[in-house]
């Protein structure tokens, strides 16, 4: 069996995934495209306690996300907003907030993928250089073909990706099985050719 979908990222972990920066992402969670999470103790915020995942807004920790060394690894977080809720709350107690570290900095998975999902990030293909791969491309485009044929177009690219990754653990015959951004980059362009197909 293949484990499930990632449920979080790292902030740096999505960057090397995207290929770009922190400030890149803290940008894209300022326009409200992806929200920046992380998990915090309890905290007085008004007559309430707030405790777990919150969404942080990204220009209040503005220094982690300097493009250069000087930025700072830890910052006090004066506000903050419960997911999926429009409001912003603030920190009251303690006075001055409470610290947040850059490496706790996280990024939903399901965000992750939707995102990749809509705006075809991993779509370039890797070229192989005209070394051998040690992963059964062909044959996984051979089973994609017949499980879109049997089954259809899945509701989404990450079910089509999990189902790749299930068939190569179980025609792997013991090689290693490749990731799922392995998968996702042989995937994409078919994908989008789907999808464009389904709204046609």
């Amino acid at each position: 069996m293949t484990l499930p979908q990632r449920e979080y990222f790292t902030i740096e972990e999505v960057a090397v995934r995207w290929e770009c920066t922190i400030a890149d992402i803290a940008g894209l969670a300022v326009k409200g495209k992806i929200d920046i999470v992380t998990g915090i103790p309890p905290v007085r915020v008004g007559d309430e306690i707030m405790a777990g995942e919150v969404v942080i807004a990204p220009f209040d920790i503005l220094p982690v996300f300097r493009r250069c060394c000087t930025a700072p690894k830890t910052i006090r977080l004066g506000r903050m907003r419960p997911p999926d809720h429009p409001d912003w709350r603030l920190v009251t107690a303690p006075e001055d907030g409470v610290e947040v570290y850059i490496a706790d900095l996280l990024l939903a998975g399901a965000q992750v993928y939707r995102f990749e999902d809509q705006n075809t990030i991993l779509r370039r293909l890797v070229a192989a250089g005209g070394s051998s791969s040690p992963y059964d491309w062909e044959g996984m485009l051979q089973a994609l073909a017949l499980h879109l044929h049997e089954h259809g177009v899945p509701a989404s690219q990450s079910a089509l990706v999990a189902e790749m990754q299930e068939w190569f653990v179980l025609n792997s015959n013991g090689d290693d099985v490749p990731d799922e951004r392995s998968i996702r980059r042989r995937i994409t362009p078919l994908w989008q050719e789907l999808k464009k197909k389904m709204k046609s």
